[in-house]
């Protein structure tokens, strides 16, 4: 019986393990979304360098997460011998690159609110000082209960912070940490002229629409593996996300009149929006939370570009930034018993989470790239940006035509 026992243990455990590893497969994917879909909306001087930002970015964070910003969260490391990492099939280094990958999206989305005009080496120093602090900070809070946040919220509300995939630990944090960034680096040469908004064509389409696609197939491990082990996985979870993604797919088609821009990335809005409660809501809730995130985005990038003249090149702090904050607190809502959810969430708590998690990226972006700025500088040549980042960088054009 015991042999019987034992062998079922490590059935499960080895099962939990694979799980989780494919999960951190499919998102690790995701940063091939992530760079596709900034390759298709910069202009054709700049996708060299969209590709080696998103590439080395990754690199640079599994590093800094790796030896600081895993410790910080979780107050653990890896400062052991391989035996003692290896203990149960490995699932704990397995759940450290899972959580590696959601932790490298920071730097990745972060990329297209700057590109064009962005220095390199400075903006990699920024990622490594991001994942490595700032990000993990809020996370430790958030999936960790550290510094008591939680716990606090539980006794005054009832209920902790819920944010079961990270609407606004990843994708929040994500975009009012690039609202920092791109607002000390300012707009990109001819963006503006006389006050008036210059357009400026994404030099691919295809290519946006790859990276868009790639990120959508990529979110279901994102969502549904966040339950970590099998016997938390969850249909409902699944079903969530993909109403969700329809829900922001339509509204950006309708209220952003048919421009591609906005089709494909209305349901990556959908999707961030559902994160943080797409294991309470019920489908039709779930629908309703990406209906709302789609509509949102294209509002508030026009009103970005236009009216307040931030040159956010993907629209990041709308996509991620905005439309995270609605999923935290939309959590709280459609989450609810009332509405169709599963309840045990608070929507003052979801409030107040949402709310911190924007303040430590907000303060902690200006922190970071500001003192980048003064000590190493952030910004290209004037001539460097006219040339372009791919030949000023990289000394290479995407494509030859010898």
């Amino acid at each position: 019986m015991e042999s019987t026992m034992s062998a079922v243990a490590t059935l499960v455990q080895s099962s939990n393990t694979l799980f989780i590893l494919m999960g951190a497969i499919m998102v690790l994917a995701m940063h091939a979304g992530f760079a596709f879909l900034e390759v298709g909306t910069v202009r054709h001087k700049n996708q060299v360098n969209a590709l080696v930002k998103i590439m080395t970015d990754f690199g640079f964070s599994c590093l800094a997460y790796f030896f600081v910003g895993y410790w910080i969260a979780y107050d653990q490391h890896f400062f052991t011998s391989a035996e003692a990492l290896s203990a149960n099939n490995g699932y704990q280094l397995v759940k450290f690159f899972f959580l590696m990958t959601f932790a490298a999206a920071i730097p990745a989305i972060i990329s297209g609110g700057i590109a064009e005009r962005a220095r390199f080496w400075p903006l990699l120093v920024a990622a490594a000082l991001i994942v490595g602090i700032v990000y993990p900070l809020f996370e430790g809070i958030a999936w960790n209960g550290n510094y008591g946040f939680q716990s606090w919220l539980e006794q005054t509300f009832g209920a902790g912070f819920h944010d079961f995939a990270g609407s606004v630990v990843v994708h929040g944090m994500g975009g009012w940490l690039a609202l920092a960034a791109v607002l000390l680096l300012g707009t990109r040469k001819g963006r503006y002229r006389k006050g008036k908004l210059v357009a400026f064509a994404p030099s691919s389409i295809p290519f946006l629409a790859l990276g868009s696609w790639i990120l959508t197939i990529g979110w279901f491990g994102f969502n549904v593996m966040s339950a970590q082990t099998l016997d938390g996985i969850s249909g409902l979870v699944a079903v969530n996300t993909l109403m969700a993604m329809a829900g922001g797919t339509i509204a950006a088609l309708v209220i952003g009149k048919n421009d591609p821009g906005f089709v494909h990335n209305g349901p990556l809005a959908g999707l961030v929006a559902v994160c943080a409660g797409s294991d309470l809501m019920h489908p039709i809730g779930a629908l309703a939370v990406g209906l709302i995130a789609g509509g949102l985005f294209v509002y508030t990038f026009m009103m970005t570009q236009n009216r307040w003249k931030i040159d956010d090149v993907l629209g990041v702090w709308p996509l991620h930034g905005l439309c995270g904050v609605w999923g935290g607190i939309a959590a709280g809502i459609f989450g609810l018993e009332a509405f169709g959810g599963l309840g045990g969430v608070s929507f003052m708590s979801q409030l107040l989470g949402t709310l911190l998690g924007l303040s430590i990226a907000l303060i902690g972006g200006f922190i970071v790239y500001g003192g980048v700025k003064k000590f190493i500088g952030l910004r290209l040549t004037e001539e460097e940006e006219f040339n372009g980042a791919d030949l000023s960088i990289h000394k290479i054009g995407a494509t030859s035509l010898d």
